[in-house]
């Protein structure tokens, strides 16, 4: 126990621009999911077992619809396809952690990749606490909002319109927290880049996809310079 307060304490501090984030857009979930009829007990278990913001947002549009299982299944999966590509670039450093993984795969979510692609295990921490805690906290911040979103949802009446900004915001922040940790910027640079190119070709709708798949392969060929060339800096 005194090993588990210790890892989340050391890691709490990784996880606040997650926590500012996570709180206010799982308040907006909630808000979204009481005015659809659902209550905090719906947004707790949707919380814990979907985990995945721009999906639940999704799903509660789909639910007021009627939408089936099989359509609201299909559609999470479309839309969350994207983590294909996050959990390759993790298996180095999800290797030899054990049965946690498990949980790890299923809480990665855009910002804790972010954070888990950007930080340094700290010391005092193996890889295996400092990843479990970073994804149980941030699983937890969303939680908490969701929850506070469909108690509040009846109480107060809040128009949710823009508050969907906040996760731009966030990886707004994250990106510049990347950009400062290291010193070689090639990656960004080939993100930005392929990511504007294949928005121009295949349009908003579409881009997505195509602009993953061909920053993936690129970082997968040049990954042996980029490594060299951080070992010589």
């Amino acid at each position: 126990m005194a090993s588990v307060l210790k890892a989340i304490r050391i890691t709490f501090k990784y996880s606040l621009p997650v926590l500012f984030g996570y709180i206010p857009l799982g308040m907006a979930f909630g808000f979204l999911l009481r005015s659809a009829g659902y209550g905090p007990l719906w947004a707790f278990v949707m919380s814990v077992v979907i985990f995945g913001g721009t999906a639940q947002y999704l799903i509660v549009g789909l639910l007021s619809a009627g939408a089936s299982v099989p359509q609201v299944a299909l559609m999470t999966f479309l839309l969350h396809f994207r983590h294909i590509f996050y959990g390759v670039s993790t298996i180095p450093k999800f290797r030899g952690i054990g049965a946690v993984k498990w949980y790890l795969m299923f809480g990665l979510t855009d910002e804790t990749y972010a954070l888990i692609a950007t930080e340094e295990v700290p010391k005092g921490l193996t890889k295996t606490q400092f990843y479990t805690a970073l994804t149980a906290l941030n699983h937890s911040y969303w939680i908490i909002g969701g929850v506070l979103g469909a108690s509040l949802g009846s109480l107060i009446n809040i128009n949710t319109k823009g508050m969907d900004f906040v996760m731009t915001a966030l990886f707004t922040v994250l990106v510049v927290e990347q950009w400062k940790a290291h010193k070689i910027h090639l990656p960004a640079f080939l993100g930005f880049g392929v990511t504007i190119a294949a928005l121009l070709v295949f349009g908003a709708d579409n881009f997505l996809v195509p602009a993953l798949i061909v920053i993936t392969a690129v970082l997968l060929i040049i990954r042996p310079y980029l490594e060299n060339k951080e070992a010589r800096l």
